[in-house]
């Protein structure tokens, strides 16, 4: 019987798909540090108080990169090139969902409103991220390997979704409400197309790594497809409500010292 538990189960327990899965994780993980550690430095003089709250967001991505690489250290095993169609976050920024790198790759401040589109697009992909988290921690957060690793990047993600909540809620009351909704849905939308794209590509390249029958490769894209179906039609609508979250200032207090800023592009 498929379920996410026997599926990742099979990919935890050969060296080469862990190894894969390890690899695009930290890649992904990585991009996020920069892109948080960028947007940070660029933060305009009206958003200040925002800047450290950012900064430990890229600092917590660059973490999350650094437990997935010494995962992979521990087996004895080094990362892999992450395939183009299984990058999630760079085919999310060429659909044009955030901020654009050439942008944040310049010293030149960022406007409140990119401020809000940075919000809105994390909103989206924290919200993916941190639903993935719960799933695995729910199903390894005891297993003896990766169990805790698990349950300390569900616990930074969780912060993340909170505090992007509390602080669009804030420009929501400062009159950005119908910009952010509007923001909110686009990022919405593309993001659960580049999730079923970056979704199909995984698996079809666990796939070939793990040998699996046809029948077992084509009911898992026609699961993906499934998932899709749903979010289009309802599901996305998850990914655009705000709440003010249990978890206030989530991500308040001192950010962690910054590690050199290097564009991984």
């Amino acid at each position: 019987m498929l379920s996410a538990k026997s599926l990742f189960q099979e990919i935890l327990d050969d060296d080469e798909s862990f190894r894969l899965f390890c690899s695009i994780a930290a890649s992904g993980e990585s991009q996020g540090g920069w892109e948080n550690g960028r947007i940070a430095a660029l933060i305009p003089l009206s958003q200040r108080e925002l800047a450290p709250k950012v900064a430990r967001h890229g600092a917590d991505e660059d973490k999350h990169g650094r437990i997935f690489n010494a995962l992979l250290h521990k087996r004895g095993l080094d990362p892999v090139p992450v395939p183009p169609e299984t990058d999630y976050t760079m085919l999310l920024e060429r659909s044009g969902i955030g901020l654009a790198h050439d942008k944040l790759r310049r010293d030149e401040p960022l406007s409140e409103h990119d401020i809000v589109t940075y919000l809105s697009h994390s909103r989206v992909t924290e919200q993916r991220a941190a639903e993935q988290m719960a799933l695995l921690t729910r199903h390894f957060g005891d297993h003896p390997d990766i169990g805790r690793a698990m349950r300390m990047i569900s616990h930074d993600e969780d912060n993340h979704l909170a505090y992007c909540h509390e602080e669009l809620l804030s420009f929501a009351r400062a009159g950005k409400g119908r910009v952010i909704q509007h923001t909110l849905r686009e990022c919405a939308l593309a993001e659960i197309r580049v999730y079923r794209d970056v979704s199909l590509a995984v698996m079809a390249n666990m796939g070939r790594i793990l040998r699996w029958p046809r029948p077992k490769a084509l009911a898992l894209e026609a699961g993906i497809h499934a998932v899709y179906a749903y979010e289009r039609l309802h599901g996305w609508r998850r990914m655009v409500t705000l709440a003010m979250p249990a978890r206030r200032d989530a991500m308040g207090g001192p950010a962690p010292v910054a590690e050199t800023v290097q564009d991984p592009a």
